[in-house]
């Protein structure tokens, strides 16, 4: 079996301990056995990362540029490569594989531009004489913590503007989705940086995370995960003054109008729903649905969820992949007798099937009758499941979509631009769809919530910068001229 080491400063280093890592689609495939670093090793990380960032922050912008270039070219390139090997170790399908790894490439091809926008400011003072200058330095060392759902584009968007912005990242990648951390720790160990730009610390959030949290050497966290591990992390964090920005959970409503075209409000429910397995922080668990449309609505979105092809992620028919773990299926499993228990009726998601592998296969589930009161519409699953909710009017609609602690994604599917423009002002999440799922967004824009969904500023396009660097003024008296 092969073993796969961390990467610290420039070097490949082994550890006393390696872990499984299982394809969910076929637990009999073992991809390989991952490092998990020892708390002394995440020391040398963050020493190597300190001194190298001191480095890197005198580079060219040129030479920023084609580094990061580079490893988004080769993302790219090798997108169908490693996104079959994404699909393998995380469950998602092949397809959905091979766009994260091609919009991973994006991320680093886009910052790279970003390297040559960083253009200051200047104003003339209040003081005669006075010259005023105002640019961005980088931060120091970033302390990077990603999740197992995207595993590598998620890092991508975090990594590449950290590097670009002049930073130097320590990675602790999630531990059930390490080979794909791997891969693009390995783009990178091919570039000319200096030694310890970037290191790759696989191992468990408790102890590799928590420590990376509490180090006064890492100047700010950048956390994608749930709310319970972010709280833990900022508690430990602000103890240094530490600058942190985290997207954890989501509770995403659709809200669908009676004035909408039923074929695509079944279509963007079902989507929005279920794509990646349902295990997207953007995806709709909460279906919304007006009672003047909710029978002939719901009778599509029934039939389109029974309809999805559950099977190994690597099949060209399968739709719906495995859930990634053995743990997260008996979460799911619970929140159905959850559901069930609370007075929702499970419409679809109890049928059996047959698979040729043995795997964490589960059928998309939806429940019925449901309300805001029912933990299942509380708490975020992050599974194949979603509750649809049946209101009078569009007010109630929007009373329910927003009647939550968080505010990540919302939609609305409506051919009234009077509704639309409304929902657009009055929802209160970070991003809104309006006749679209509520699962997928771009890479040039801002992404965040609010709420328990985010803290701190916004990830993804310019507003990145926002995170990744700080702001410095400088006042100049030239003197009067002789």
């Amino acid at each position: 079996m092969q073993k796969f080491s961390n990467y610290i400063g420039a070097e490949w280093v082994s550890s006393e301990e390696y872990l499984e890592n299982r394809n969910p689609s076929d637990i009999t495939d073992v991809i390989g056995l991952y490092a998990q670093a020892s708390e002394g090793q995440l020391e040398v990380a963050i020493e190597a990362a300190e001194k190298a960032q001191k480095e890197w922050a005198q580079y060219g912008l040129e030479k920023k540029y084609a580094m990061l270039m580079s490893v988004g070219e080769e993302l790219k390139n090798r997108s169908s490569e490693l996104g079959e090997l994404l699909a393998r170790e995380e469950g998602k399908t092949r397809a959905e594989g091979v766009g994260e790894v091609y919009r991973a490439g994006q991320f680093f091809t886009y910052y790279a531009a970003e390297t040559l926008r960083q253009i200051g400011e200047n104003a003339d003072s209040v003081r005669e004489g006075i010259e005023i200058d105002v640019r961005r330095e980088p931060l120091g060392v970033i302390g990077v913590i990603s999740p197992w759902n995207f595993p590598i584009a998620t890092a991508a968007w975090k990594i590449a503007p950290a590097l670009a912005f002049g930073n130097s990242v320590v990675w602790k990648p999630a531990n059930l989705t390490p080979a794909s951390a791997w891969s693009l720790a390995e783009i990178i160990s091919r570039q000319e940086v200096p030694k310890g730009l970037l290191n790759l610390v696989m191992g468990s959030g408790r102890n590799v995370g928590q420590k990376l949290a509490e180090s006064p050497k890492v100047k700010a966290i950048s956390f994608t995960g749930s709310v319970e591990v972010g709280r833990r992390i900022a508690a430990s964090a602000i103890k240094n003054m530490t600058k942190l920005q985290m997207e954890m959970g989501s509770k995403n409503p659709l809200v669908i109008a009676d004035d909408a075209q039923s074929e695509l409000a079944a279509t963007c429910a079902v989507q929005g729903a279920f794509g990646a397995t349902g295990q997207k922080c953007t995806a709709s668990s909460r279906i919304i649905v007006m009672e003047k449309i909710y029978q002939e609505v719901v009778e599509k979105i029934i039939k389109a969820t029974q309809a999805l092809r559950v099977g190994h992620a690597l099949d060209t028919e399968t739709q719906i992949g495995p859930v990634v773990s053995q743990e997260q299926l008996e979460s799911n499993i619970a929140y159905l007798k959850l559901g069930q228990e609370e007075g929702c009726e499970l419409a679809c998601g109890l049928e059996q099937q047959e698979h040729k592998t043995e795997g964490y296969y589960m059928r998309p589930a939806l429940f019925l009758n449901g309300n805001n009161d029912m933990e299942i519409n509380n708490q975020e699953m992050f599974a194949p499941i979603a509750c649809v909710i049946k209101v009078s009017s569009y007010e109630e609609a929007l009373e329910v979509a927003n009647a939550t602690s968080f505010g990540l994604v919302s939609g609305i599917i409506t051919s009234s631009l009077a509704r639309a423009a409304h929902f657009r002002r009055n929802s209160r999440s970070g991003c809104v769809m309006v006749n679209l799922p509520t699962a997928g967004t771009d890479y040039h824009v801002p992404f965040g919530g609010r709420g328990d969904s985010s803290y701190g500023s916004r990830e993804q396009g310019q507003y990145a910068v926002e995170f990744y660097s700080q702001v410095k003024t400088t006042y100049t008296s030239a003197g009067k001229p002789k």
